[in-house]
């Protein structure tokens, strides 16, 4: 949990001293690859940590992802401009994706199927905590000290979880290589090759519409790269005797099916995480803190929920539980758009904490379930896929529904009481911090917004839909759980 901890608050402590740094470094035109930057980095390294741990287990990959992560921190509270620390910031996430995948796979190892919803549980609550303590501490520091002790503040925690991984954490036995068997090989070639497709396609997804007009040549130059990259990829991979994503991760109907689930989740959870703080702020004329409290909710009732899921799923099973999730959650999101305007704080938080409600009952026994359908062997793999997938939905997502908010905006702008009003979401919400200097086009603007975030959570229903019919379609009736003697897995060898 503390190693979790570690990359949970990471991305969300920088968020609030964004002006102290910038300030102090400069480099306004590209601080948002201080998150681009190290969500790329976490995100393309997932499956080369979960074949890593695979091959060599999980206390080896886990030690040396707290490490990188260490250094990295060291390295930003260093830097000495804003170049340096986007470069340092990816070499924590090099770290940070050690830690998000392993320490899933390692709850998966050490407790039996019954123990791991109140595990998994504990897990949720540090990201639940991280997002709520995350940009508290991060403004105190840039307050009250300097900006770079939100990335010292790593280095106690780091050493205290450090240590206890090295003194306690004992993986189960497995069986001793054969005499004369060849030693495992690590696919150096399909790492790189992963790590470069991923990288080139999430920085086309991250910047485009930002940096550069989706149709622009930067654009349709990356995305034919990552393309080409991707092929490339695949035959790296067939041709290897150790694949870091080997072909039985999507042959396997029970982790395809579950992958592309996680996606489409990652793809709706978009919304309330990017979206949601600027129709508080912007239409409900809420401040920042308040803000953050409207959306921090969802993170209340999402590990309760998904500790009793057990319950649930112990009864109906894995696919069924999360059919019910997902349902719940695509009638919420369809409730989003019926909200009066411009409406009380309570009624989005409202339905975020239903809207947490749901998604813990549909992810958790979706983890949990095909985590069970794999040996030791395989498990790693298998964990990184899956939050791999997550995190290339929520990608996707990002790109998706800027675009879907940026062309709602136009289309209400064409029509604007007065021209020369603010063109994009960033704009308008910067402007509305000082609505006495608009005037009358204050309240168009504010249904502006609310018009835009409407038809965000429209798409994330229809992301909603996606997964039920993949589970609908895909998934088996019944997760083919493998047999577990004494409490645990049996580790394969």
């Amino acid at each position: 949990m503390l190693g979790m901890a570690l990359s949970a608050i990471d991305g969300t402590i920088v968020s609030t001293a964004v002006p102290q740094i910038v300030g102090d470094l400069g480099g306004f035109s590209v601080f948002s690859w201080l998150f681009s930057g190290y969500l790329l980095a976490v995100t393309v390294t997932l499956p080369v940590y979960g074949k890593l741990s695979d091959t060599f287990g999980r206390k080896p990959v886990l030690i040396a992802g707290i490490v990188l992560f260490l250094f990295g921190s060291v390295l930003c509270a260093a830097a000495w401009n804003m170049a340096a620390l986007i470069a340092f910031r990816v070499v924590q996430g090099l770290g940070g994706g050690a830690l998000q995948g392993t320490v899933q796979t390692i709850a998966a190892d050490l407790y039996p199927l019954k123990e791991r919803p109140r595990i998994q549980a504990r897990l949720s609550t540090v990201w639940a905590t991280s997002a709520v303590a995350g940009p508290v501490i991060g403004g105190l520091f840039a307050v009250y000290a300097d900006w770079r002790w939100i990335f010292l503040i790593n280095l106690p925690i780091g050493a205290l979880a450090l240590w206890l991984v090295v003194r306690h954490l004992h993986e189960p036995s497995r069986t001793r290589r054969a005499a004369g068997a060849p030693r495992p090989r690590i696919d150096w070639a399909g790492a790189l090759a992963v790590f470069a497709t991923g990288t080139l396609l999430l920085t086309a997804l991250v910047q485009g519409g930002v940096a550069w007009p989706w149709l622009s040549a930067p654009s349709l130059g990356l995305l034919g790269a990552s393309a080409a990259l991707a092929a490339l990829t695949v035959v790296i991979e067939r041709r290897a005797a150790e694949p870091i994503i080997p072909g039985w991760v999507w042959r396997r109907r029970t982790i395809a099916s579950v992958n592309l689930a996680l996606g489409a989740m990652g793809l709706l959870m978009v919304a309330p995480t990017v979206f949601l703080p600027t129709y508080a702020q912007s239409v409900l004329g809420l401040g920042p803190i308040a803000a953050g409290f409207v959306l921090s909710v969802m993170t209340l009732s999402w590990p309760v929920s998904a500790a009793f899921s057990n319950r649930v799923y112990n009864r109906i099973g894995f696919r069924r539980t999360a059919i019910i999730g997902m349902s719940c959650a695509l009638l919420i999101l369809l409730a989003f758009p019926l909200l009066p305007y411009p409406g009380e704080p309570w009624q989005p938080a409202l339905i975020m904490l239903l809207l947490g409600a749901a998604l813990g009952l549909f992810q958790l026994p979706l983890i949990v379930g095909v985590q069970s359908t794999v040996g030791w062997a395989e498990r790693g793999t298998t964990t990184a896929s899956v939050l791999f997938c997550r995190q290339v939905g929520q990608s996707v997502g990002a790109a998706l529904f800027g675009a879907v908010a940026n062309g709602v905006l136009a289309s209400r702008l064409a029509a604007a009481p007065v021209p020369g009003l603010p063109g994009d979401l960033d704009a308008i919400s910067h402007a509305l911090d000082d609505p006495g200097r608009l005037s009358a086009a204050a309240d168009y603007l504010r249904r502006a917004v609310d018009a835009a975030v409407d038809h965000v959570y429209l798409g994330a229903a229809g992301a909603a839909a996606l997964a039920l019919l993949v589970l609908v379609l895909m998934a088996p009736r019944r997760f083919p759980v493998l047999a577990e003697e004494s409490g645990s897995d049996t580790p394969a060898p």
